[in-house]
């Protein structure tokens, strides 16, 4: 357990005194560091103490996983993700595109081609003259 020193008592946030009557400090507040409130959970025994020290523990906790993983700004992070998910939607639409571009340019040779198979078929089934010896009542 230490004693807060005045500079330290008015850097605080939440221990600021109201300006005007009662504003000036009579006594300087204690506090306990992490290993203080340990050590105080072991001497003490009521159910009230035991309950109260385990919140202080818990809050020393909370404290030290913020410290080390700071919240993360969601609405950043919501940001970027859109991001991200653009881009990858504009590589995608930009594949498929090409890919259409790619299938549509082969349907039109393929259909080139089955023309021009059309055409070579109908002038290979032309009606031929027959081969052989034709018989005078044919002439």
């Amino acid at each position: 357990m230490f004693e807060v020193t005045k500079e330290e008592l008015l850097r605080c946030q939440i221990g600021t005194l109201n300006k005007g009557r009662g504003g000036n400090i009579k006594y300087l507040p204690f506090a306990f560091t992490e290993l203080g409130v340990a050590m105080l959970s072991s001497v003490l025994s009521s159910d009230t103490a035991i309950e109260i020290n385990r919140g202080i523990m818990r809050a020393f906790v909370a404290v030290h996983q913020l410290i080390l993983t700071p919240p993360t700004d969601e609405a950043k992070t919501l940001k970027n993700d859109l991001k991200q998910l653009k881009e990858y939607i504009e590589e995608v639409f930009t594949d498929y595109n090409d890919i259409n571009e790619d299938a549509r340019m082969q349907l039109e040779l393929i259909n080139e081609t089955l023309a021009e198979l059309q055409v070579k078929h109908k002038e290979f089934n032309k009606p031929r003259a027959k081969i052989g010896f034709r018989m005078p009542d044919q002439l």
